[in-house]
């Protein structure tokens, strides 16, 4: 009888522990990952009067953002966020076993960023919420590669190097998830959104030119870019919570 008493108290115990139940001034810790990729592939081409082509591709994104909120109400918070975003890419090109061309570029952003909360229930192990959030940052970028060309006395390399570090950035972003509770004061994100984002960048770029690949400059080129555009696009992440509550 005593055991069987103690498996329904752990049992209540339990389902008091993976719910949960906010109040106004609780605060809500966390970071989420969002867009987590790394992509590696390559392609190859046989033709019988030239050879072998193939190319490799490598690349990866990541998007981490600890957050800090307080809670309005029972259902509702604001609060900041830090961004941070590395991401990079390398695409080398072979001709029958030689390296012919490589392109690589890698790109960091950090910024702010401040966002609501509003979950559609207030206890229980499953919480939807629907989120917006605005960030504005700065972007650093920095490229170098390299190019043979041409065969015999007219053979020639060409290489380059930018950096920019002037760069912009701010995106607004729409998402919709959960919160799985995992205990009563902690719980794990899995959202769904759409962003739009606006991006400026100021390269600085160095470009040698090698004529009969001695290792000697022949040509040196730099120029300034400004570059703006936009994007949108859909995006998957979770994250973790940890809510304090407030101290009555």
């Amino acid at each position: 009888m005593r055991r069987k008493y103690f498996f329904t108290a752990l049992a209540i115990v339990s389902g008091i522990a993976a719910s949960a139940q906010f109040n106004k001034g609780d605060r809500m810790v966390g970071a989420s990952l969002g867009s987590a990729i790394y992509n590696s592939g390559s392609s190859d081409i046989s033709v019988d009067q030239i050879g072998d082509n193939k190319s490799v591709s490598n690349s990866y994104n990541l998007s981490i953002s600890p957050s800090l909120g307080w809670f309005l109400s029972e259902k509702t918070a604001v609060g900041g966020s830090l961004n941070l975003n590395p991401n990079g890419n390398k695409v080398s090109y072979e001709q029958n076993g030689t390296t012919y061309q490589s392109d690589k570029s890698n790109s960091f952003n950090i910024g702010l960023g401040a966002f609501v909360r509003h979950y559609l229930g207030n206890s229980g192990k499953l919480l939807p919420f629907g989120q917006f959030g605005f960030n504005l940052g700065i972007s650093s970028l920095k490229t170098d590669g390299f190019f043979y060309g041409g065969s015999g006395s007219s053979a020639y390399k060409i290489s380059y190097e930018g950096d920019g570090s002037g760069g912009f950035f701010a995106n607004a972003s729409l998402q919709g998830g959960f919160t799985k509770m995992t205990g009563e004061n902690a719980g794990l994100d899995f959202f769904i959104g759409y962003t739009y984002g606006y991006n400026k960048n100021v390269f600085d770029k160095t470009t040698l030119r090698d004529n009969g690949n001695d290792g000697t400059i022949d040509e040196t080129l730099k120029n300034k870019t400004t570059t703006k555009f936009t994007n949108h696009g859909f995006f998957l992440g979770v994250g973790f919570q940890v809510f304090l509550r407030k101290k009555k």
